[in-house]
C-alpha cells in the first residue's frame, strides 16, 4: 500500500480544495460533503460526493504511471506473440475523457456502467465524474454460488462489447462491479483501434482469469462457451501466460490452459452449463 501512495503520489489539499469549489459551483451545491474513498487505485484520487456523485482526480502523475503500464503490457502482449495494442493518454483531461466516453459507449450498447456525468479541467488536473454505486461488490468478492450466478453475464457483456468492435482491455475482479444484481464494468482502458482481435481475445483471457479462482477452470470455460466458440477461447489461451505475470490476478494459467484444451478436443460436447 505504501509503494501504491509513493507511485500514485498524493495531491496537496490546496489543489483538492480546487477540484472541490469547482464541484460545488458546477453542481450548485451551498454545503457539500466529500469522501475520500480508502481505494487501491494507481491511477487516480477517488472521492464520493454528497453519496451521489462518485469522482476521480487525474493528476499528471496519475497520468505518467498509466503511460508506463502501458509500456509494461505492451511488453508482455509481445510474449503472447501480438504487437502491443495498449495506448496511453497525453495528459489529464484526455484520461478522463476517454472513461467518460468510454462509459457512454457501453450504457449506449446496453452494457450497465455507472452513468457518465462529465469530465472537465481543473488546473491541470483531469476530473472524472459518474453516478456513485452505494453497496456494490465487487467479482472478486463475490462467494462462488454468487460468482457463478454472474459468470453468464460476464461474458455475455463481453460479447455485446466484441459484437460492436469494441474491446475493455483491463477487465479484472475489481473493474466488474455487482450492484443489485446487475453487472456493471468500470474503468475501461485505450486499446488501438488496428488491434481490437487481439484485445478481445485478451479480454477473454482476463474474464477466465478473474472467475477461475472463484468457480474453478471447468467452469469458467463452460461459462465462455454460452457466448464465445472454442476458436476464440484458443485464441484467448495465448494471452493468459500474459495475464498470469500481472500481480493484479492469482490463478492456475496452467490448469486453465488445459481446460481449453480439453475442450477443443472434444469441440461437439454440449456445453456444460
Amino acid at each position: 500500500m505504501q509503494l501504491r501512495q509513493l507511485v500514485r503520489g498524493t495531491l496537496d489539499w490546496a489543489r483538492l480544495e480546487q477540484v472541490a469549489q469547482a464541484l460545488a459551483e458546477r453542481y450548485d451545491r451551498q454545503e457539500m460533503r466529500v469522501e475520500f474513498m480508502n481505494a487501491d487505485n494507481w491511477l487516480s484520487t477517488p472521492m464520493v460526493v454528497d453519496d451521489d456523485l462518485f469522482v476521480k482526480v487525474i493528476s499528471r502523475q496519475n497520468t505518467l504511471v498509466h503511460v508506463l503500464f502501458t509500456t509494461g503490457r505492451n511488453l508482455g502482449a509481445f510474449t503472447a506473440g501480438t504487437e502491443g495494442f495498449f495506448e496511453g493518454y497525453q495528459n489529464p483531461y484526455e484520461m478522463a475523457r476517454h472513461e467518460l466516453h468510454a462509459t457512454e459507449r457501453m450504457r449506449e450498447l446496453g452494457v450497465s456502467a455507472p452513468a457518465p456525468i462529465e469530465a472537465f479541467e481543473v488546473d491541470g488536473l483531469g476530473v472524472l465524474v459518474l453516478e456513485y454505486l452505494p453497496e456494490y461488490e465487487s467479482l472478486g468478492q463475490l462467494s462462488e454460488r454468487d460468482a457463478t450466478q454472474q459468470a453468464p453475464q460476464l461474458f455475455s457483456a463481453l460479447r455485446t462489447l466484441h459484437d460492436e468492435g469494441l474491446a475493455h482491455g483491463d477487465l479484472r475482479g475489481e473493474n466488474v462491479l455487482i450492484h443489485q444484481g446487475g453487472l456493471y464494468f468500470i474503468d475501461a482502458t485505450n486499446v488501438a483501434a488496428d488491434a481490437r482481435d487481439d484485445a478481445r481475445a485478451y479480454d477473454v483471457a482476463s474474464a477466465l482469469a478473474s472467475l477461475s479462482p472463484l468457480i474453478g477452470p471447468a467452469q469458467s470455460v463452460e461459462a465462455a462457451l454460452i457466448y464465445y466458440s472454442i476458436a476464440e477461447l484458443l485464441e484467448a489461451r495465448r494471452f493468459l501466460d500474459f495475464v498470469a505475470i500481472r500481480p493484479d490476478y492469482d490463478f492456475a494459467a496452467a490448469t486453465l490452459k488445459g481446460e481449453i484444451e480439453k475442450r477443443a478436443a472434444d469441440p461437439d460436447a454440449p456445453v456444460g452449463w
